[in-house]
């Protein structure tokens, strides 16, 4: 499997000098196996990766959740505006109705049916597993405002798992350190530093749905996992203090990078 970031940043897209290292694109992920293409969340970087891949294009996109930098992307998604595509978009219950109303007057000048691809909405049983060409899904619901689904996608005899917008709370939830066990590759939610988390430096975020850098590495070495990717990036971490972060973490679990746009990783 080939992992690509193309967006990696939470809760609002950023630009600016001083977060080009790592980009200011939100949440989306590219996988790709044997030819065939799954695409984690529809972020803002999915309007560059829709014009990487050129029209028509194939692709699976899974959802996490709606919240809005998770699917900001999707009405700027070339392939979605051309007949020939075909397009799987799989979530929980009300994907179809979310998408459809942030591409609505007078938020949206015009609207999914817009869209001219063949379109499949999918939404598969909670935490049942399905195939996508030579993927094995499986899901796990966690804690987060409204939900959120993690994935662990398994082909070839390697597996990733991908834990965005969790949040663990006072201490890790085991249901996801047994989910991430042994993989791969673990992308994992680390918006907050601990004293943001607590409230220490500024308002206190407990409730907000997201895990502290932390909480990510102790995941990893819990669960065991290969690689620990840090992920969606609070907007407000520029370039200099992400580096510092990742710095300490690689000290606490050999193989901890910090996610940033463009950065590929072979599995």
């Amino acid at each position: 499997m080939q992992v690509r970031f193309w967006g990696v940043r939470g809760s609002i897209a950023v630009s600016g000098a001083e977060f080009l290292g790592a980009g200011g694109n939100t949440t989306c992920v590219e996988v790709v196996h044997d030819g065939h293409r799954i695409i984690l969340d529809g972020g803002t970087g999915l309007q560059p990766l829709g014009a990487s891949l050129g029209c028509p294009a194939d692709a699976t996109l899974l959802f996490t959740h709606v919240h809005w930098d998770h699917i900001q992307g999707v009405p700027f998604f070339a392939p979605a505006f051309h007949p020939d595509s075909h397009l799987t978009l799989i979530g929980a219950p009300g994907l179809r109705d979310a998408l459809a109303s942030q591409m609505r007057p007078p938020l949206f000048p015009i609207t999914l049916d817009a869209f001219r691809a063949q379109l499949s909405f999918v939404e598969p049983r909670a935490e049942e597993d399905f195939e996508v060409g030579p993927f094995r899904v499986s899901t796990l619901q966690m804690p987060h405002p409204d939900g959120v689904v993690c994935y662990r996608i398994a082909a070839g005899g390697r597996s990733l798992v991908f834990a965005t917008d969790v949040e663990h709370g006072e201490k890790l939830d085991r249901r996801l350190l047994d989910f991430a066990e042994g993989a791969d590759l673990l992308i994992h939610d680390a918006q907050y530093t601990r004293a943001e988390y607590a409230g220490e430096q500024g308002p206190c975020r407990k409730g907000w749905g997201h895990s502290t850098w932390e909480q990510a590495v102790e995941a990893a070495n819990r669960a065991e996992v290969g690689k620990l990717a840090l992920f969606h990036h609070d907007p407000t971490r520029n370039d200099r203090a992400l580096a510092v972060v990742e710095s300490i973490a690689q000290h606490r679990h050999h193989g901890t990078f910090a996610a940033r746009e463009g950065a590929v990783v072979a599995l």
